[in-house]
């Protein structure tokens, strides 16, 4: 997945600030050509990704399956996004008094008129240790656990926030498949990008 990527060094952890996330987070407005070429045309099968990103909103009860979450992947690809670098311990969802800075930055944001109409998604992700069903379910998890500590705190809607886990599959660090870094959170706003007018 691509996108504005908050990198926190793996010596020195840093917080990214609510302005930090704010501006990964916001979309750019494509800016229209001075040329005479055509505009470009909306992306085919909106309707369709709406529709489907729509069904997911309310699947936070249950896991979703591989087909799913690769149709989001490649939805969230190119969308504005973070990492963040959330300090779970080894086999855990818990969000630690040292990861609550990281999240309670990640609710202002959301919270901001810019963000606030928004669908985000929100993706857990582990280290390569442990099985693969471990893993998935430990990264779901994640997922959830962050969900629902913006719902609680921030009142973010429930139906802006769709959770998604990707196990080990997408290790931040693959040279170090190991490293607590690959324990982390990834926030994507899935919104479409609007046209700036001239």
């Amino acid at each position: 997945m691509s996108g504005a990527i908050f990198a926190a060094s793996a010596a020195v952890a840093q917080v990214p600030t609510e302005g930090q996330i704010l501006d990964a987070l916001t979309p750019k407005p494509a800016t229209r050509s001075l040329s005479t070429a055509p505009a470009a045309q909306p992306r085919p099968g909106n309707a369709d990704e709406a529709a489907f990103l729509d069904s997911l909103k309310s699947a936070t009860t249950r896991s979703l399956s591989t087909g799913e979450r690769e149709r989001l992947s490649t939805i969230a690809e190119g969308k504005p996004s973070i990492d963040l670098d959330i300090p779970f311990g080894l086999n855990s969802a818990t969000i630690s008094a040292k990861a609550r800075p990281i999240v309670n930055a990640l609710g202002a944001a959301l919270s901001r008129p810019a963000l606030k109409e928004g669908t985000f998604m929100i993706a857990g992700y582990t280290d390569a240790r442990g099985s693969d069903e471990l893993n998935q379910r430990l990264s779901e998890r994640r997922a959830a656990s962050v969900r629902h500590y913006l719902i609680q705190k921030f009142k973010i809607p429930p139906q802006s926030l769709i959770t998604v886990g990707y196990g080990k599959t997408h290790l931040k660090f693959k040279d170090k498949p190991n490293a607590n870094e690959n324990r982390r959170v990834q926030a994507t706003n899935l919104s479409e990008v609007k046209s700036a007018s001239r």
